[in-house]
Parts: C-alpha cells; sequence; structure tokens
C-alpha cells in the first residue's frame, strides 16, 4: 500500500521561513512537494529557509533530492538552507550521502545541550 500523505506547513519568522514537513517522502510525493516549496521559495525569495523534518516518518532518495535541489535553489536566491531535527535514521542518510558538508543540521540534542550551558 502506497501512503501519499506528504506535506508542510509554513511558519513565517523574522529570522526564517520555517518549513514543518510530515508524512513521507518517496518518489510519489517528492514532485509535488517540490512544486509547492519552490513556488513559496519563488515568490517570497528568504535569506533563511529552515526545513523541520522532525515529523518525517520515512525518506528514500527522492528526499534527499529534494533537499539538495532546495539547497541549490537557496544558493541561487543568496540564502541559506537549514535541516531542524531530522530522526536518527535520516542522519544516517544525509552522512553517508555528505549533505551535513553543504547543509547544516540542527538536531533536538545539540539545542538542549546549548541550553544547560
Amino acid at each position: 500500500m502506497i501512503k501519499h500523505n506528504c506535506g508542510f506547513e509554513v511558519e513565517r519568522g523574522e529570522a526564517a521561513l520555517v518549513l514543518t514537513l510530515y508524512g513521507e517522502i518517496d518518489h510519489h510525493s517528492a514532485v509535488q512537494i517540490r512544486t509547492e516549496i519552490d513556488t513559496l521559495l519563488l515568490e517570497e525569495q528568504p535569506r533563511k529557509v529552515v526545513l523541520d523534518l522532525s515529523h518525517i516518518e520515512f525518506m528514500d532518495s527522492s528526499g534527499l533530492g529534494l533537499i539538495m535541489g532546495r539547497y541549490s535553489l537557496m544558493q541561487k536566491l543568496g540564502g541559506e538552507l537549514m535541516l531542524r531535527k531530522p530522526h536518527e535514521r535520516l542522519v544516517k542518510i544525509f552522512t553517508l550521502a555528505g549533505l551535513q558538508r553543504m547543509v547544516k543540521i540542527e538536531d533536538a540534542e545539540d539545542d538542549k545541550k546549548e541550553e544547560r550551558v
């Protein structure tokens, strides 16, 4: 059974445009979500975009392509892309792909450590 429950919510802040993604990102959902995000980014042209991945249940290589494409678009727009709170299994995929060398990945555990200092 194929689930098509991927989407995102938008939060506009002074410092960044935060897109909270949820559900599963696979080759079926990546095209639609990419189109919607690109339209938003081209219209608003934010300086910083944060993709909150804390609600992503599954991601295949299409999800990695989605992130890389948004990174490239933000570079062209003169902005920055950051990932927030990906699950450990996604971090493993990002590490294997070398994504963390290009895109800052904010981890919930790192946030907690900084708050204690």
